[in-house]
């Protein structure tokens, strides 16, 4: 895999997996320096996280405060940039909306790792639904971590 200045995760609106997923990488350790950021497909105000979402991090030892939304804009999209999606249709409107993403590595997160099932999403499910997308999410992420860090040796 191909260093990376900056790894961007999206989901719907920014607020439950996008979030989850760049707090899990942020504490992995990646081999070179790379951003990490999340982003929403339609944010149409900044929000903070998902409740849920923050009650999962923070049983998890990780604490995200004052993360609040932000959308997925045009400028995200540079060559050394790479694009995480939790869905295939994430994908595919990013490729379809953004005129730039032709030259950007946008990739579904759980494809890009070998995993057959896409992160499903947790809205408006029970704090459990959101620790199982955790689960998921971490297992995914820990994957996505040895291939980053395969690249480079």
């Amino acid at each position: 895999m191909k260093q990376y200045d900056k790894i961007i995760f999206v989901c719907e609106n920014g607020t439950a997996r996008a979030p989850m997923a760049e707090a899990i990488l942020k504490e992995y350790r990646i081999k070179y320096p790379v951003e990490i950021e999340s982003r929403g497909l339609v944010v149409l105000f900044p929000e903070p996280l998902n409740q849920k979402v923050e009650a999962v991090l923070i049983s998890n030892g990780i604490n995200l405060e004052q993360k609040m939304s932000r959308q997925l804009l045009e400028e995200d999209l540079q060559p050394r940039h790479l694009v995480l999606t939790m869905e295939k249709v994430q994908k595919e409107k990013i490729l379809e909306e953004y005129a730039s993403a032709s030259t950007v590595d946008v990739e579904v997160l759980t494809e890009l790792v070998g995993d057959e099932l896409e992160i499903l999403n947790p809205y408006g499910g029970t704090l459990q639904s959101y620790g199982l997308c955790y689960e998921t999410l971490n297992k995914t992420i820990h994957k996505l971590v040895k291939l980053i860090n395969q690249g480079e040796e």
